[in-house]
């Protein structure tokens, strides 16, 4: 028989969720005095909000980037315009893109120049294949964030 106390050291359980499960169940509290019954200080103790910080991973604090796959603008990066960080399963890698100084309009804009429509086609032509490699390539996020 599995006991209350071992239900507590279960990894991302807790007391109220024990409690909601054994109602589900249809089984009664058990009462006073019982060694499972939780305590008042089991209670308190639930009630309180874990205060657990993340260890942020070095790549992200070295690139300034608040997470992964989250693009970020580097203006005093001396040739490069953003950074980001992403994660590829187990591999983490730092991606570079865009040249610096370099004026894009982002998303096509209601009355943009003709020069800049065949600006942003020729780009995402001359980049096609690179582009489709995915989230780990400085074309996509070139792509994405510029373009």
């Amino acid at each position: 028989m599995i006991t209350f106390r071992s239900f507590l050291n279960e990894k991302n359980k807790g007391l109220w969720h024990n409690i909601h499960a054994k109602r589900k169940r249809g089984e009664k509290p058990n009462p006073p005095g019982h060694p499972d019954r939780p305590t008042k200080a089991d209670f308190e103790r639930s009630q309180k909000k874990e205060e657990v910080q993340e260890e942020k991973h070095p790549a992200l604090k070295r690139a300034g980037v608040s997470g992964f796959s989250k693009p970020k603008r580097t203006p005093s990066h001396p040739t490069k315009s953003h950074v980001v960080v992403v994660k590829d399963g187990d591999k983490v890698k730092t991606i570079r893109f865009g040249q610096q100084g370099v004026t894009t309009a982002g998303e096509p804009k209601k009355g943009e120049s003709d020069r800049q429509k065949n600006r942003r086609k020729s780009f995402k032509a001359r980049h096609a294949k690179n582009i489709a490699k995915g989230k780990t390539s400085a074309a996509y996020w070139a792509n994405k964030e510029k373009w």
